[in-house]
């Protein structure tokens, strides 16, 4: 049994309309929801073999926000193919990058988080989490995902249990939609 931790980074700067996506920072919001995550992970005692990341800067400082209410340090390896990829991409960087993790953190980028929970996690029909995540997967939350693998390779569609889908606003209201200036 393997265990997928997936973050989406948290809430982009949009003020510099000129600047490259890869580039873009996240904005205050963003730095205090990725705090609030990170927290939150302290709480629960996530602990992780492996984080994976894309190299997009508003990922890194996502990274930075967790690590400031995380209390530990994350120590990210970098995999270009991340960057704005779809589901069947994530699979396959997983299968490559997994190894011997037990527990993977991946922060990356939408639709490509919210399709890989989808796609290994099934509709079992009953609600609850899975549908939370198709309605939406909000800036820096958390899906956790038991798969039934014992070896990343064979990391497949449909191998999945969605555990938890933690959003920001889940911890703090006034992270929610209804709070957007």
């Amino acid at each position: 049994m393997k265990k997928l931790t997936l973050i989406r980074h948290a809430k982009s700067d949009w003020s510099d309309e000129g600047l490259r996506d890869v580039d873009r920072a996240i904005n205050e919001r963003g730095w205090r929801a990725a705090r609030v995550i990170g927290n939150w992970m302290a709480e629960q005692r996530l602990l992780f073999d492996l984080v994976l990341a894309s190299p997009a800067v508003r990922v890194a400082e996502t990274l930075d926000g967790l690590v400031e209410g995380y209390g530990r340090k994350l120590e990210p390896e970098i995999d270009k193919r991340i960057y704005l990829a779809s589901s069947v991409t994530l699979i396959e960087v997983l299968r490559d990058r997994g190894g011997a993790a037990e527990h993977v953190m991946m922060c990356g980028h939408n639709p490509g988080m919210e399709d890989l929970v989808l796609d290994l996690v099934p509709d079992n029909g009953a609600g609850g989490p899975r549908e939370d995540v198709e309605e939406k997967f909000p800036t820096a939350s958390v899906a956790e995902i038991a798969l039934d693998i014992d070896d990343w390779a064979d990391l497949d569609n449909r191998k999945g249990r969605l555990e938890r889908f933690t959003r920001p606003r889940d911890l703090a209201p006034d992270l929610g939609p209804q709070y957007l200036r």
